[in-house]
């Protein structure tokens, strides 16, 4: 099993569209993992001023082998009828299955086996679709590329990670290619650093003074704001 760490950072999301942002990442995330046959154990999305993220844990490394039946036509169907079914599948006559129905025609099946798939190659295909169809309210484009997104994106973490450490899982959107390094807060510490899993993410973060939940956050706020206030003689009123 494995941990899939997705990082999109940009210039400043306004505040009115953060929070459903963070929600729409997480519901395209389950949406396309379970089109593959994925399930991870969890998933959870979070926003900053300049980031999504999300993190989805105990994901299996590949997908399972399926077999797909697809019902043809009766066995003494008109050759034509026959050819068009095989050019659909990809099989020959031979490995198609005679089944009877309700009225004792034999009906040819076909039986398609499709081989698992390993997970880094699901994501790969996941992530530009989602990213390229986010819903944002409003959305820009810039430079000379074709995307679309709420403000510039500047980069992509695009992280797997387990006990052997972390791996980038390849691709790029619109010439940004994803790597294993972010940036905490750009006045204060700026600079990128490289990611190893979710927990060195949080706290790197945080050591950087850029808190990933928006709940925490706003606590910290609010309670940085009520001790100056404190300290000054004053009571804070509180507006959330």
């Amino acid at each position: 099993m494995t941990d899939f760490l997705l990082e999109l950072l940009c210039e400043e999301i306004p505040a009115r569209m953060q929070i459903k942002a963070s929600e729409d990442l997480a519901r395209l995330f389950a949406e396309k993992l379970a089109e593959a046959g994925l399930k991870p154990d969890s998933i959870q999305s979070f926003v900053t001023p300049r980031r999504l993220a999300l993190i989805a844990r105990g994901l299996p490394l590949q997908t399972e082998a399926v077999n797909e039946e697809l019902k043809g036509p009766r066995a003494d169907a008109p050759p034509q009828a026959l050819a068009g079914f095989l050019g659909k599948t990809g099989l020959t006559r031979e490995q198609l299955v005679e089944r009877p129905d309700a009225k004792g025609n034999a009906i040819l099946f076909a039986i398609i086996e499709k081989p698992g798939r390993a997970t880094a190659d699901v994501l790969a295909e996941a992530i530009p679709a989602i990213v390229r169809a986010f819903p944002w309210p409003k959305s820009m484009r810039w430079g000379t590329g074709s995307l679309r997104w709420v403000r510039p994106l500047h980069s992509i973490l695009c992280i797997l990670t387990d006990e052997a450490g972390a791996e980038v899982v390849p691709l790029d959107i619109d010439g940004i290619k994803t790597t294993n390094t972010t940036e905490g807060h750009r006045f204060m510490a700026p600079g990128r650093f490289a990611v190893s899993s979710f927990d060195a993410y949080v706290s790197e973060l945080k050591r950087r003074f850029v808190i990933l939940d928006a709940t925490e956050r706003a606590d910290h706020i609010w309670q940085d704001a009520t001790n100056q206030a404190f300290a000054n003689g004053l009571e804070g009123v509180e507006d959330r």
